[in-house]
């Protein structure tokens, strides 16, 4: 996107680039404020976040930030005029996809000089960062079993046994009632077994009705699973019904306690970190502090050889041309954009949704005009290397890097997609204040302001703020967030887990019809 290295933090209004047609006001600007830096004086009031145009734009002429598209000026505007959705217009351009043109290959660590973490190593030689006991539910029918057997599992029943982080229900409002075949099922199915295999998870239940479409032998076969100590399925009809299921569930655990509390930290190289990356409730900011500090901190990640999943494809439309020039391959950049285009040509076709153009009522209240705007933020999570892969939702992430993960923006939906795909963390930038938690891996909150932050503060785990107060540059940033990394993976516990949430936020994305 050619940034300014160094735009001028403490000044009222913030350039980002030399080109830019549009300044961030860093505070609230009251109508009739000079900003001297541009000679310009602020015609309306401009919130804090919100841009302020820094010079004369005329009717059709493109709006610049970061010197990239994030709209079109709707009529004539002066200098100094707040810019917002009603005078920026949201519309197709065309873009130069590039593929490949400016890939770099990252320049690894050796081994000997990866930072490490305390990790728990399974006997298949994947890396845990938690050690969870899951229920995984096949059909919404089985949900209120699969809940009522975690919840017996309190604390209290679980102090003898500390190794353990909990057990945890994922449920979900569907696996029935739907297509027999087809991608829904098949999406639906590789959600479940993304779970069920996880690293994070040291035992799983699986609990079906038995009338389902969604059938455990079928789910088994489908993704190559087998029952065993470790993975004991339950069928409620066949188990007597709901009080017999619940009891034969608890005591199944029961049983499993033991040997998943034999576990141990130890150390093991930041190579098999693997970060799902979030941003929900967005603001201006999150361009400026937040994401670009969580992106720096993933290039440090990578170059320590692991691997960092962008996502949420709505929320890279309109900058996707950027992520397709650092693809490593032409192949690799196609596919991203084949995803593009689905979106785009298939799935939101007529629909009011933000890949089409409005954002939600707090993203517009943070500053953000639309979703090329949005976006532009979005892909700085990912920091600066090369794009290696692009995968569907909940497909298994193989590859070493910076990959793209096909995702709802949905937080909740796109989170579980990455962490059926492998994920053991999660990185969550906010910018108006958002609350999610998810199990079974941690999920760490970087605040892009430091008035929501301290407002917020019981939620938020970095207060990436401190960027635009001038007490932490952007690399340091990056920094503090690969180190609290390294130490939620060794076992810290993050403020979301604080709270124990997550139990509802396991959301698989549902593409298909109800029948």
């Amino acid at each position: 996107m050619n940034t300014v290295t160094a735009p001028n933090l403490s000044a009222p209004a913030i350039r980002l680039h030399a080109n830019d047609n549009v300044v961030i006001a860093r505070i609230d600007l009251a109508q009739g404020t000079p900003v001297s830096e541009e000679q310009l004086t602020c015609l309306n009031r401009i919130p804090a976040g919100h841009k302020v145009a820094a010079r004369a734009i005329a009717k059709g002429d493109p709006i610049l930030k970061y010197n990239t598209v994030i709209g079109f000026a709707s009529n004539d505007i002066a200098p100094g005029t707040l810019l917002h959705r009603l005078n920026m217009e949201f519309r197709e351009f065309d873009r130069d996809y590039a593929y490949a043109r400016e890939y770099q290959p990252t320049i690894f660590l050796p081994e000997a000089e990866r930072a490490q973490f305390m990790g728990i190593v399974r006997s298949d030689g994947r890396v845990a960062t938690r050690n969870y006991i899951g229920i995984v539910s096949t059909v919404n029918c089985s949900a209120t079993v699969s809940h009522r057997i975690a919840n017996w599992f309190t604390p209290e029943r679980l102090a003898a046994f500390p190794n353990i982080d909990g057990v945890a229900a994922f449920t979900h409002a569907t696996g029935c009632g739907m297509e027999l075949s087809g991608e829904p099922m098949d999406l639906l199915r590789r959600t479940l077994a993304g779970y069920i295999r996880h690293a994070n998870l040291a035992a799983v239940l699986v609990i079906g009705l038995g009338c389902e479409r969604n059938q455990i032998n079928t789910l088994f076969q489908a993704e190559a699973l087998t029952s065993g100590t470790r993975l004991i399925p339950f069928i409620m009809q066949d188990a007597g019904g709901t009080r017999q299921t619940i009891e034969a569930g608890i005591a199944a655990i029961q049983e499993l306690l033991p040997q998943a509390n034999a576990v141990q930290r130890v150390p093991v190289s930041a190579s098999h970190i693997s970060v799902g990356l979030q941003c929900g409730g967005s603001d201006s900011f999150s361009s400026i502090t937040a994401n670009p500090a969580l992106g720096a901190a993933m290039d440090i990640l990578v170059r320590h050889g692991g691997t960092a999943i962008l996502s949420e494809t709505p929320e890279i439309y309109g900058v996707e041309h950027t992520l397709t020039r650092r693809a490593v391959s032409r192949e690799v950049g196609e596919k991203l954009i084949d995803r593009i285009r689905w979106w785009k040509d298939v799935y939101a076709v007529g629909r009011d949704v933000q890949i089409n153009g409005i954002v939600s009522p707090g993203n517009q209240a943070g500053g953000l005009a639309n979703i090329l705007e949005k976006s532009l933020g979005s892909a700085m999570k990912g920091g600066s290397s090369g794009l290696m892969a692009v995968y569907q939702y909940a497909e298994l992430v193989k590859e070493k890097g910076f990959v793209f993960m096909d995702t709802p923006g949905f937080d909740p939906v796109s989170a579980t997609g990455q962490i059926a795909g492998g994920a053991n963390v999660v990185c969550f930038t906010t910018g108006r204040g958002s609350a999610f938690g998810c199990k079974p891996s941690p999920s760490i909150k970087l605040a892009t302001n430091t008035p929501m932050y301290n407002k917020l503060i019981e939620d938020m785990d970095i207060n990436c703020g401190e960027i635009l107060d001038g007490t932490a540059s952007l690399q340091q940033m990056g920094e503090k967030i690969f180190q609290l990394i390294l130490d939620t993976c060794s076992g810290k516990a993050t403020k979301s887990e604080a709270f124990g949430l997550g139990d509802h936020e396991f959301v698989p994305w549902q593409i298909g019809i109800t029948g």
